[in-house]
């Protein structure tokens, strides 16, 4: 959410901000109806004052035994004229919030100009991507030869866009899950948390996915909703508190399934598990002061590239355009892993990380803030948010970039132990 104060005094940089995201944002309409909410918040000041002047004369001349009918008779049409403000403030209040609740975070200066993808810019690259002895086969071929990947009946049991991955597979998924969240607690010192998966409208208003991005999530027969992403429970344990500046940063990692109906993305990535309906992910939330947050930020891709290079993944760090970075971010980096099994063989670059800054935009809506207690401060928390990484994915990788010429598929060195000991993944009888 934006603040109404910096609007009105920054009208035009706030145009010029929406307008770095593709919008032409009517800033006149937006400070119109502010005007009219103060104009009828001095009026209601003005009427108080009136309401207890004559409040302290009816005790005066009560006490004279005077007739104070005619006072009492003022002090009910005050009433009157508050309730009747209060109800005019209202309304202006949630015709302003409904203009301002879809608009998305303004971006920072040196995020580069660009419509979309294409326009992102290479920060870095790393690692040595498989040389093959033979033509490299996508994951969906890999697994299902191994017959450890079976998308038959995933759609069987639940449609389309659905996987029932089997044996050493599935085993891979927990040890990726253990290995993650393992290197995020005990090297990076995070929390660990395990949060609910279904969440209230409020939650994923926070955080921005409602209500402009309804229609990409799943929502219960009780108007409560499937999380699209643990970013929505983590970052909302801070919703209306008032921590104490001396506990930021706060870090925290979790590890669920996440459920996205994918209606934005409807015909693109049908084939295998690049994009599903359920999937899991280890996300990372990072709650700071805002004089830390750029830093953070580069601390949070940090912490992604360091799960990549232990499974010596090659990868490659992008920094999004303004036509591509999303609603609530006002920075985001992209980590994107080979996958030498994609584009027939000749492979690719695909998004397995998202590492974004969020300002104070999320906890505006959110209502967190934190307290200086030496300087007697009150302001808004910063909220950043990451994957570390997409599970899914990370095993798309790992059986495409680990394959051999026999069909079987290494593991890593580094998930050797949380795999039982196995090395390799070979087909089930």
């Amino acid at each position: 959410m934006h603040d109404i104060k910096f609007i009105r005094n920054n009208p035009k940089k706030f145009e010029e901000q929406m307008d770095r995201r593709s919008l032409n944002v009517n800033v006149s309409s937006i400070l119109a109806i502010d005007k009219s909410i103060r104009k009828k918040q001095s009026e209601i000041q003005v009427i108080q004052e009136q309401r207890n002047n004559s409040s302290k004369e009816i005790g005066k001349l009560i006490s004279k035994g005077e007739n104070v009918s005619d006072l009492k008779k003022n002090i009910s049409d005050f009433k009157s004229k508050l309730t009747k403000l209060d109800h005019e403030i209202k309304n202006y209040s949630n015709k302003l919030n409904d203009i301002l609740k879809v608009l998305p975070n303004s971006l920072d200066e040196d995020v580069p100009y660009g419509d979309n993808e294409n326009d992102n810019k290479l920060v870095k690259e790393w690692g040595t991507k498989p040389k093959f002895s033979f033509e490299p086969k996508d994951h969906v071929e890999i697994g299902e030869k191994l017959n450890q990947l079976d998308f038959k009946t995933g759609v069987k049991i639940s449609g389309s866009r659905f996987v029932l991955l089997r044996g050493k597979i599935a085993l891979l998924e927990r040890a990726l899950s253990s290995f993650m969240i393992d290197t995020h607690v005990n090297n990076f010192g995070f929390e660990e948390i395990s949060p609910p998966y279904i969440v209230r409208d409020q939650a994923l208003f926070g955080t921005g996915q409602l209500p402009k991005f309804s229609d990409d999530l799943f929502c219960t027969t009780d108007k409560r909703w499937l999380i699209p992403t643990a970013e929505v429970p983590l970052t909302n344990i801070v919703r209306d508190e008032i921590l104490d500046k001396n506990t930021l940063p706060l870090r925290f990692v979790a590890n669920t399934p996440c459920f996205r109906s994918e209606a934005g993305a409807a015909g693109t990535d049908t084939r295998g598990m690049i994009r599903q309906h359920q999937f899991s992910k280890v996300e990372m939330v990072f709650i700071t002061n805002p004089i830390d947050s750029d830093k953070e930020l580069n601390n949070l891709v940090s912490c992604a590239e360091t799960i990549l290079k232990k499974l010596e993944l090659p990868y490659r760090v992008m920094k999004l355009c303004s036509g591509d970075v999303g609603f609530s971010a006002k920075k985001t980096f992209d980590l994107e892993v080979w996958l030498p099994g994609q584009n027939s063989g000749k492979g690719m670059y695909r998004e397995i990380s998202s590492c974004s800054n969020c300002g104070d935009f999320q906890a505006r809506r959110m209502n967190a803030k934190f307290k200086n207690k030496e300087t007697k401060t009150i302001d808004f928390l910063h909220t950043l948010n990451g994957s570390g990484l997409a599970i899914g994915r990370t095993m798309i990788a790992i059986l495409e970039n680990y394959q051999q010429s026999d069909g079987s598929v290494l593991i890593p060195d580094v998930l050797v132990p949380y795999m039982k000991g196995i090395k390799k993944i070979e087909a089930l009888n």
